[in-house]
């Protein structure tokens, strides 16, 4: 009897080292690749950054009102004025309409009822 506890035993050592080895070898595998998406992540917003300051650099307002007037035949497009630009409070929102098709009589729902 004293046998097969030893060997039961010397199995589950065996087994719970393979287990071991193999979640040592998963967790190496999940950092590796954590630290791959972490550097994509980094290269990722450097070229964001890159991005919007071309973006910055081309949309800048002495070179699209100098592009406004070199294209002016063929788009029509007139140069930027302050003046042309408005406030939010400024802006006239239509009116929505308030439709009731189905109209439900309110005014005699309490009429049968006792207080």
């Amino acid at each position: 009897m004293k046998t097969l506890l030893y060997i039961a035993t010397a199995l589950s050592v065996l087994g719970l080292a393979f287990w071991a080895y193999q979640e040592n070898y998963a967790t190496q595998q999940a950092l590796k690749e954590t630290r791959k998406l972490q550097r994509d992540i980094g290269h990722a917003r450097a070229r964001l950054n890159v991005l919007r300051a071309e973006w910055a650099y081309l949309n800048r307002p002495d070179r699209l009102r100098e592009l406004a007037e070199l294209n002016y035949d063929r788009l029509g497009l007139l140069p930027l004025r302050p003046d042309q630009f408005g406030r939010v409070d400024e802006v006239a929102y239509p009116q929505a309409d308030l439709i009731i098709d189905n109209g439900v009589d309110v005014s005699n729902l309490n009429a049968g009822r006792q207080p």
